[in-house]
């Protein structure tokens, strides 16, 4: 999974957070003129999520280097700007704040389930866009929200899929490991919504413990004796990890699926070849097939830089494309309220052939969600 490459990119991120991430030409090509596009992005470089907000940003920046250093200027430029919060939803809604008040544009790819609730509760009253958060509750999916645009399916729509695969299956014995925050709350209520749509029956247990820790004992002796079939898990990699490790040794031969906000790549490199069989929803592309478009121009791009192909990175970068595309279609002179309208309308968009619904709300994505199987070697199957 390229953990040392990795390694390398987070700490160059890492090293610069706090300062403003301004995307810069490639050496030897002229700087970019015209309007400049001021992108306020609060994202966990480090902190517990710091794995999936490294990818996340490290992709967003990829594709706004990759359109600052285009021969031809279209008539505008991007400039990111990066802060971390380290995971504080607290921190997050800071750090939109002083984005937004140091003349942002607009506010872009925050990561975290609380995180993105503080920064869309910052750009609501300003009036400003909020766009492309990972792992935003549904609950800004609501038509109050009407500043709020998404890339990524719902977490009731990977809900929706996995208990739907379990009852493929004939599992009807499901259980929810959760962490015990936003995000966990978030996804058991998204897996009770999906039970219930599919007229399944209830779940034998649920249980929360901490954010992204090995502190998961009671909670496996808790579900250990719910007997299920299948455990939907809505946790970090480090949590979910340990929990996988200790379920096993406890004598648990059941299936394990993830939400995607998981991350294949740390989860692969916390448990290595004990990852054999677990289950992980996913809502882009897998980033090594290039015989997709938008993968192959993300594949591109990243051999021109220091980055590992992963689905957090490509997340990143799909959400920045597709954030351009609406800029683009919005025209030269737009403004707050015409680019607005322009996201708005743009309910099915093929960034590649990949398709995006910006304005989805719940069940009523176009994108489809995979689910796939990790190897013990790291091998992605359907």
């Amino acid at each position: 999974m390229h953990t040392r490459r990795r390694a390398v990119l987070g700490a160059g991120l890492a090293a610069g957070m706090g300062l403003w991430g301004a995307a810069s030409p490639a050496f030897g090509q002229a700087k970019p003129t015209g309007r400049k596009v001021v992108l306020g992005q609060s994202v966990p470089l480090t902190g517990a999520a710091s794995e999936i907000g490294l990818a996340f940003a490290a992709g967003a920046k990829l594709y706004v280097d990759a359109f600052n250093s285009r021969k031809t200027s279209p008539g505008w430029y991007y400039e990111l700007r990066q802060l971390d919060d380290g995971y504080d939803p607290a921190k997050a809604g800071a750090n939109a704040r002083k984005m937004l008040a140091d003349g942002a544009d607009l506010l872009f790819g925050f990561v975290g389930t609380a995180s993105s609730e503080a920064g869309a509760n910052v750009a609501g009253p300003e009036g400003a866009i909020f766009f492309g958060p990972f792992a935003a509750s549904d609950a800004l999916r609501d038509a109050a929200h009407g500043n709020v645009f998404h890339v990524r399916p719902s977490l009731a729509d990977e809900a929706f899929k996995m208990v739907r695969h379990c009852a493929t299956l004939s599992q009807s014995r499901i259980a929810v490991l959760a962490e015990d925050d936003a995000m966990g709350r978030a996804g058991l209520a998204a897996v009770n919504q999906a039970l219930a749509e599919q007229k399944l029956p209830p779940l034998v247990g649920s249980a929360f413990v901490p954010v992204n820790s090995d502190r998961v004992d009671a909670a496996v002796a808790q579900l250990s004796k719910a007997q299920p079939q299948a455990i939907i898990q809505v946790s970090l990699f480090n949590t979910t990890a340990a929990f996988i490790r200790k379920m096993r040794k406890a004598g648990y031969a059941g299936s394990f699926l993830n939400f995607s906000v998981v991350g294949i790549d740390p989860l692969f490199t916390a448990l290595g070849k004990e990852i054999g069989g677990v289950v992980v929803s996913q809502v882009v592309p897998s980033p090594r097939s290039s015989a997709t478009p938008i993968v192959k121009e993300y594949l591109a791009a990243i051999d021109t830089s220091d980055q590992s192909p992963s689905y957090e990175s490509l997340e990143g970068y799909i959400a920045a494309k597709a954030l351009s595309e609406a800029i683009r279609r919005a025209g030269k002179n737009w403004d707050k309220a015409s680019l607005t309208r322009t996201m708005a309308a743009m309910t099915d968009y093929d960034v590649g052939g990949f398709r995006i619904n910006l304005r989805a709300g719940i069940r009523d994505s176009v994108r489809a969600i995979d689910l796939v199987t990790i190897t013990p070697d790291g091998k992605v199957v359907r």
